[in-house]
């Protein structure tokens, strides 16, 4: 599944750069030029959104996300194991009830025939980014469980101590660059 890991990342880069471009274009036409783009505002919204939906998966896959784990950390292994593996079938489930309702409101926005304010594109082709980025999501999680299953050591959550420790030991910035 390495082609969908670098999709995932190529689009959230590819993301990211043109909602920066776009956005950089529009405060130098507007206070350079006095000119505005009308779609502008629209287009950034709609890559936002797109940038949401497909970066809660990747935080999913490289163990990102923040909770509260406290709790799950004083458990034995094989128990903890059981809590992680019902919080990621709890996800899975989670995210195939709003990839079901993201379907049927997709559709319903496709049957009205609704464009978008400001650019000439039917508004359910940037909608589909629900159901797709939360059947993402459950992808995820399922990969979660199925190495939880096969006894892998995963983690659902980030774990900000021991990574906020690995940096301590690291020279900052300006320190490495005397």
């Amino acid at each position: 599944m390495r082609w969908l890991e670098h999709l995932e990342e190529g689009l959230i880069t590819f993301l990211m750069a043109a909602m920066t471009l776009v956005t950089f274009m529009q405060v130098i036409a507007r206070y350079v030029f006095n000119y505005s783009f009308v779609w502008a505002l629209e287009l950034t919204g709609v890559m936002f959104a797109w940038l949401i939906f497909i970066g809660m998966s990747y935080g999913v896959r490289v163990g990102a996300h923040i909770g509260v784990d406290a709790a799950v950390k004083t458990l034995g292994p094989r128990s903890a194991r059981i809590v992680e593996s019902v919080a990621a079938a709890l996800c899975i489930a989670y995210a195939l009830i709003v990839v079901v309702g993201g379907v049927q409101y997709v559709y319903k926005i496709y049957s009205v025939g609704i464009l978008m304010q400001d650019i000439p594109i039917q508004s359910w082709i940037p909608r589909m980014v629900l159901p797709l980025g939360f059947l993402l999501l459950a992808f995820r999680f399922a990969q979660i469980l199925w190495r939880l299953a096969r006894g892998e050591d995963v983690h659902l959550l980030g774990d900000e101590a021991k990574d906020a420790l690995k940096l301590k030991d690291e020279p900052s910035f300006g320190e490495a660059h005397k």
